[in-house]
């Protein structure tokens, strides 16, 4: 029998599981809290997102922002408007980031995706990020700069979000060079007992990635195959991180069906859920029992292997090295997406800071 709350609470519960907020919306972080969630995430696509629900709300801070800095262009005030979205909502993470002394109860802010191949960049804007609200994880792509401003601000105490993942050999790549930060810290007699830091893997967009190959090469295959590409990669990577005591946790994202979350029941990680999907979860009839050791069917193992080699990159340790790592279909795709999605955001700006002359009311 499922808890009242639901079964995302009963994991919560009765598992060292956990679960994320998709979103730092007001209203859908406070519920997704009353259900067990323990963090939230931001990036250009979920505030243009809460732009849209809250603009009633943002929009007078807005035009004061824009009034308070008359020579601002559209990219600065965008930049702020995010700052400002994300660190309202980590407001109502920080009684849980307080009572487990940082180890959850964080909000992530996403570092510019322009900056993918510039590692420097990244740093330096990541660690400015550190410095606005102390319960962050701060975002960067897992591209070969991604790894190496990693390792950097793991050194300096920053708790990363490693983002822009999707296979395993991006995975391992990130938990060495948190290793090699903290390390490069210890080594300096530096505390990292209060570190939290993730790496996303965004289990829904391999899946995604496959189904687009098996469409343009036309590839025919068991299409109920192609739901388990992403658990295959997590639970692989998962069960790496396990064997060799990696000081990082894994954070499932991207969800497509109902095995991203109960796949990893059980597991010592989290996931990042879109409230849409948590409501759907939560009046589920599936059962929260332990899943993360269950193995994917050999069979669809092996008939992935078979007819994609895209799925042996993803799967395979050794798959891809970091220089491989942005040109990975599903990278190409996300980094696209979130450049887009900044576009959107900015458009929004831009309405708000140059109004049509021509709308109805002018």
């Amino acid at each position: 029998m499922s808890d009242a709350k639901g079964p995302l609470y009963e994991m919560t519960q009765k598992s060292p599981t956990e679960f994320w907020n998709d979103s730092c919306a007001q209203a859908e972080l406070s519920d997704a809290i009353t259900y067990g969630a323990t963090g939230g995430t931001s990036n250009p696509t979920i505030v243009g997102q809460v732009l849209k629900k809250e603009l009633d709300t943002w929009r007078p801070k807005i035009v004061e922002l824009i009034k308070n800095n008359p020579t601002a262009d559209e990219d600065f005030i965008a930049w702020r408007t995010m700052e400002m979205i994300t660190v309202n909502a980590a407001k109502l993470l920080k009684p849980i980031y307080d009572k487990n002394k940082g180890r959850n109860g964080r909000l992530s802010i996403q570092t510019n995706t322009k900056y993918y191949r510039n590692a420097k960049a990244i740093v330096e804007q990541a660690l400015y990020f550190n410095t606005l609200y102390p319960n962050n994880n701060i975002k960067l792509p897992v591209t070969k700069a991604g790894i190496e401003a990693i390792e950097e601000l793991s050194y300096q105490g920053v708790s990363v979000n490693a983002t822009v993942s999707f296979t395993v050999p991006q995975c391992i790549a990130v938990a060495e060079a948190v290793e090699r930060g903290f390390k490069r810290r210890e080594k300096e007699g530096k505390d990292v007992s209060s570190m939290s830091p993730v790496c996303t893997i965004m289990v829904g967009r391999l899946d995604d990635w496959l189904k687009v190959q098996c469409a343009k090469k036309g590839i025919v295959i068991d299409p109920g195959y192609l739901e388990w590409p992403g658990v295959a990669a997590a639970k692989r990577a998962y069960r790496l991180y396990k064997e060799r005591g990696y000081r990082i946790r894994l954070l499932n994202a991207a969800f497509r069906n109902q095995f991203h979350w109960s796949e990893f029941i059980g597991g010592d990680m989290s996931m990042t859920i879109t409230y849409d999907w948590q409501q759907r979860f939560n009046t589920s009839d599936v059962e929260v029992k332990n899943r993360i050791d269950d193995p994917v069917d050999p069979r669809i193992i092996a008939d992935l292997e078979k007819k994609f080699p895209d799925f042996i990159r993803a799967y395979n340790e050794d798959g891809m090295k970091p220089e491989e790592f942005e040109n990975f279909g599903s990278t190409r795709r996300t980094l696209l997406a979130f450049l887009e999605s900044y576009a959107d955001l900015v458009a929004v700006i831009r309405g708000i800071m140059i109004t049509n002359p021509d709308a109805k009311g002018e």
